[in-house]
This record gives C-alpha cells, structure tokens and sequence, in this order.
C-alpha cells in the first residue's frame, strides 16, 4: 500500500494537513518529510513500536541513537540537562543545521538515546514546514535521514518514490533548498567536540569556545 502524500505551501502549510498528520503520528504513522538539512524519516518521540519500524527502514542497529527534533529551544530543556553556558551557545546556533548530543533527561526514552552515556541527539530545524508540523504534534519527531551520507544527491522524487511502499505518509513541500547534513557537536562535557562536520560548520565555529575539538 502506497503511502499518504501532502503536498504543503512551503512557507505558509495548510493548518488543515499538518493537523491531519500530526493525528496519524499520534497513531503509529512514520512519515518521510523535509528538513533544512534534507528529508528525514519521522515518527512521534513516545511510539516504541513505530520507532522500531523507522530501525528497520534504515536498517539501524538497535543499539544506534537516534536523533530528535524540536519545535524551540524552550523544548531541548524539557528533554536535555543543559548548563547556563551550553544555553548561552545554542541560543545562537538554534533554529540551524546542527544536531547537539546533550545529557537525555528521563522524559526521553530509554529505545530514544545511547544507553552507555545517557545522552540524546537533539536539534531544532531551520525550516518552516517541519517547525509547524512539530508546533502541530506538540511533542517531538524521532527523525534519522532518509538516506545515508553516502546517497545525498538522490532527487527527491527518486527518493519519494523509493520511500513510497514504505512509509505512511509523505510531505512535499517545493523548492527544497537543502544545506546538506547536519553539524553534530558533542556538548556532554568541555571542551565541546565537533563529531560530525557539516552544515553551518564556520559559523558554529564562531560561536563555540575557542578549545573546541574537532574529529
């Protein structure tokens, strides 16, 4: 069975769609959707089974974290221990391309961060279609790229088509001006560590200690 597709107005999304595909996350759905750093597949924070459908799809370990998004910087702090001079620094990177690994609190579950360091990949979206739908959802979207680093000149419609048979629903929201992946900065202990470079990179290095490490 071919999944859902939305088509919503890039910079003003329908309420009327977003409140219908809020619903089916709350249900189970997994959904295929665009990002600032490019289309990630999605399913609602609390829904174990359905995050271990999202495993399967990208044929993820179990073991491997898994990234979350939110809505507001407001949200990390529901969901991360964050220290006054860590909010300070996200306070300029955030909304943005950068995935911040942060102590996971206990509202975060335990299928939803790296069991061996408690921790929780966390980041906030530079892009209004996925912020309005987490606005909808009021919760946070379990979200791991819909492709590997390897494959990220795959067309969009190549990868719609693909993911088709797969996911329950599809959000389509042209043009997609994607930065390409995120930034991951390492923010459980000091010096800060840069794991992943990607977008955004220069700028973070503006606003991180200068003792930064970079991998």
């Amino acid at each position: 069975m071919k999944a859902v597709r939305f088509h919503l107005h890039p910079t003003t999304p329908e309420q009327r769609k977003l409140v219908r595909i809020a619903e089916a996350l709350r249900h189970g759905a997994i959904v295929l959707y665009p990002t600032d750093t490019g289309f990630a597949l999605g399913c609602q924070l609390g829904d174990r089974d359905a995050i271990e459908r999202l495993r399967l799809i990208r044929h993820l370990p179990h073991g491997k974290p898994l990234t979350f998004l939110c809505a507001s910087l407001k949200h990390i702090a529901d969901f991360a221990y964050v220290t006054t001079n860590v909010y300070r620094i996200l306070r300029r990177l955030v909304p943005g391309p950068y995935t911040f690994i942060l102590p996971a609190t206990k509202a975060v579950p335990h299928y939803a961060q790296d069991l061996r360091r408690r921790t929780a990949g966390i980041r906030v979206p530079n892009h209004t279609v996925s912020l309005a739908l987490l606005e909808t959802l009021g919760t946070p979207i379990i979200s791991i790229s819909a492709v590997s680093e390897e494959e990220q000149s795959v067309a969009p419609e190549e990868l719609i088509e693909r993911m088709s048979t797969q996911v329950d629903l599809i959000v389509e929201a042209e043009p997609y001006d994607f930065v390409g992946p995120s930034t991951v900065i390492d923010m459980t202990q000091e010096p800060f560590r840069i794991v992943r470079r990607g977008a955004g990179l220069d700028y973070a290095l503006e606003v991180l200690p200068d003792d930064v490490e970079l991998a």
